[in-house]
C-alpha cells in the first residue's frame, strides 16, 4: 500500500540483511529494505512469509520517504569505503534526529569518526555488531549494540525482539559509548579466531597425528559437546566430520584444502592489543596460522626436506582424548581470557563504558562464540564486574587448574610428535607468565640499559636508574 509507514529501513540486502529484515517482519514489525540490484530486492519479497509486511526497493529516495519519524535504518554493506559512500548518498534525504545504524564489521575507528560527523549534522549513530551467520540473522542473532545512548530506546524493540533468547532473556544489550559495540564484536571474532585454531589443533593431533577417523572424531566431539565444551562451534565441527562430499563421496573435511581465509577482524584485534599493550597470544597466534596456511606452495617443500614423522605412538586412546578434551577446554578458557581482558582495557583507555556482564551474557546465544562457559564469565562479572582478568575469579581458576596437567601432558604428546600446535602451547605459556610473581625481564631491562641506557627499576627503593655496565 502507498501510504505504509514502515517500522525499519535496511540498506544492502545480501544475505545477512535479508535474513534479519525476514526476521523482524516474523516479529510484527513493517519493514523496508533497499538494494541497487532489483534481482535482490525481488529476492527478498519472494521470501516473504504470508501474513508479514515487507517490501524492497531499489529507488533510496522513496524507502527514507516511506519510514516513520525518527527513521530507524541499518546499513549492511561492505566495511570501509561502501559505508562511506552509503552514508554520502544518504544523508540528504534525511532530516535530523534520524537514527542511522552500521550493522557490519566496520573498524571501531571508522566507527568513531562517522559517529562524530554524523552528530555534528544533527543525526544519530550507531555502531552494531551481529554475530550467528545466515541462521542467526533468520532465527536470532547475538547483538551488540554501541554508540549513541539517546538513540538507543527507539531501536531497543526491535532489536530485542529479533535477537536470540537464553532462559527468556534477549541476547542483546546497550554496551557503551562511541564504537564500543564494533569493538566488542572485533574481540569476539578474535576470541573466534582462537577457539577455531584450538579447535583444529586438538583434531591434528587426534586424525593425522594418532590415526583417529573421521567418523571416530565425530563422536569424540559429540560426547564433548554435551559437556563441558558445549559450544556452537564443537557442534558444527561434529557435524563437518560425518558430511560428505557430493562430487566424490569421501568425507567433505579431507577434499577441502588446507588454506585459510580471514575478514581481518581478527587481525584487528591483534593489533589494537599491541597499541594497548594486552597481551593475546592465542588470538595472535591464530590470526598468524592463517596466513602460513596460505603458502601451501612452501609448506610442501618444507615437508620433503625436513620430513617430520607427525605420527603419535604409545598412547592410549582413551587418556589421550581425555587429555585433548581438557587441552581444548584449557585453552578455550586462555582464549576468553585474553579477549576479555582486552575488552577492560579498551573500554578504560578509550572511555567505551563497556559492561563486561552484560558482554558475556549476550554472548550466551546466538553468536559463532556461545558456549556454556559464558554462564561461568556471567557469574564472575556479575560478582566482580571491573575484573581486569577473568582468571582472577575462583571459580574459573578452579576450572583452569582442573585441566593444567593433562594439557601438558597433550601438550608434550604433541610437541614430540612434530605436531604444530602452536595455539595450545602459547594459551600455556601465557597461563604461566600471567601466574609467575617474577619473571625474567628483569634480564631483558638490563640488556636494554646495557646497549641503549633505556634505564630501570630497582626492587629495593623506589625511582629510574642507569648503570655503567662497561
Amino acid at each position: 500500500m502507498a501510504d505504509q509507514l514502515y517500522d525499519f529501513g535496511l540498506i544492502g540486502l545480501g544475505v545477512m540483511g535479508r535474513n534479519l529484515l525476514l526476521n523482524m517482519a516474523d516479529h510484527g514489525f513493517a519493514v523496508l529494505g533497499y538494494n541497487r540490484s532489483p534481482q535482490k530486492v525481488t529476492d527478498l519479497e519472494s521470501e516473504m512469509v504470508p501474513g508479514t509486511t515487507i517490501k524492497g526497493t531499489s529507488d533510496l529516495a522513496l524507502m527514507v520517504k516511506e519510514l516513520k519519524t525518527p527513521r530507524r535504518i541499518m546499513l549492511l554493506v561492505q566495511a570501509g569505503k561502501p559505508v562511506d559512500a552509503v552514508l554520502d548518498e544518504l544523508i540528504p534525504l534525511l532530516d535530523k534526529g534520524d537514527i542511522i545504524i552500521d550493522g557490519g564489521n566496520s573498524h571501531y575507528t571508522d566507527t568513531n569518526r562517522r559517529t562524530r560527523t554524523l552528530q555534528e549534522k544533527g543525526f544519530h549513530f550507531m555502531g552494531v555488531g551481529v554475530s550467528g551467520g545466515e541462521e542467526g540473522a533468520r532465527r536470532g542473532p547475538s547483538i551488540m549494540p554501541g554508540g549513541d545512548r539517546e538513540a538507543y530506546p527507539h531501536v531497543q524493540p526491535m532489536l530485542e525482539a529479533v535477537s536470540a533468547k537464553v532462559n527468556g532473556e534477549p541476547c542483546v544489550a546497550y554496551l557503551g559509548n562511541g564504537a564500543a559495540g564494533h569493538y566488542v564484536k572485533m574481540v569476539h571474532n578474535g576470541i573466534e579466531y582462537g577457539i577455531m585454531q584450538l579447535i583444529s589443533e586438538v583434531y591434528d593431533v587426534l586424525h593425522r597425528g594418532y590415526g583417529l577417523s573421521n567418523s571416530e572424531l565425530h563422536e569424540v566431539f559429540r560426547e564433548w559437546n554435551e559437556g563441558q565444551l558445549q559450544s556452537f562451534l564443537v557442534e558444527i565441527t561434529r557435524d563437518i566430520l560425518k558430511k560428505k562430499d557430493d562430487k566424490t563421496g569421501k568425507d567433505l573435511v579431507d577434499v577441502i584444502l588446507d588454506k585459510a581465509g580471514s575478514k581481518g577482524t581478527g587481525k584487528w584485534t591483534s593489533q589494537d592489543a599491541m597499541d594497548l599493550g594486552i597481551s593475546i597470544p592465542t588470538i595472535d597466534v591464530a590470526v598468524s596460522m592463517r596466513s602460513l596456511s596460505a603458502i601451501k606452495a612452501e609448506r610442501v617443500e618444507a615437508a620433503a626436506i625436513y620430513n617430520s614423522n607427525t605420527k603419535v605412538s604409545g598412547a592410549d586412546k582413551d587418556e589421550l582424548i581425555e587429555q585433548a578434551r581438557q587441552a581444548l577446554l584449557f585453552g578455550t578458557l586462555i582464549s576468553y581470557a585474553q579477549g576479555l581482558a582486552l575488552l577492560h582495557e579498551a573500554s578504560r583507555e578509550y572511555n567505551l563504558e563497556i559492561p563486561l556482564p552484560q558482554v558475556v551474557k549476550i554472548w550466551r546465544g546466538g553468536c559463532i562464540i556461545r558456549s556454556t562457559l559464558l554462564e561461568d564469565y556471567y557469574k564472575a562479572y556479575t560478582a566482580n564486574p571491573s575484573l581486569p582478568n577473568i582468571l582472577l575469579d575462583a571459580g574459573i581458576a578452579g576450572l583452569v587448574k582442573s585441566c593444567e596437567a593433562k594439557t601438558r601432558s597433550f601438550l608434550a604428546t604433541a610437541v614430540s610428535a612434530g605436531i604444530p600446535v602452536s595455539g595450545l602451547s602459547v594459551s600455556l605459556g601465557y597461563f604461566d607468565a600471567y601466574r609467575s610473581a617474577t619473571m625474567p625481564t628483569n634480564l631483558i631491562q638490563a640488556q636494554r640499559d646495557f646497549f641503549g641506557a633505556h634505564t630501570f627499576q630497582r626492587t629495593d627503593e623506589e625511582g629510574i636508574f642507569h648503570a655503567h655496565w662497561q
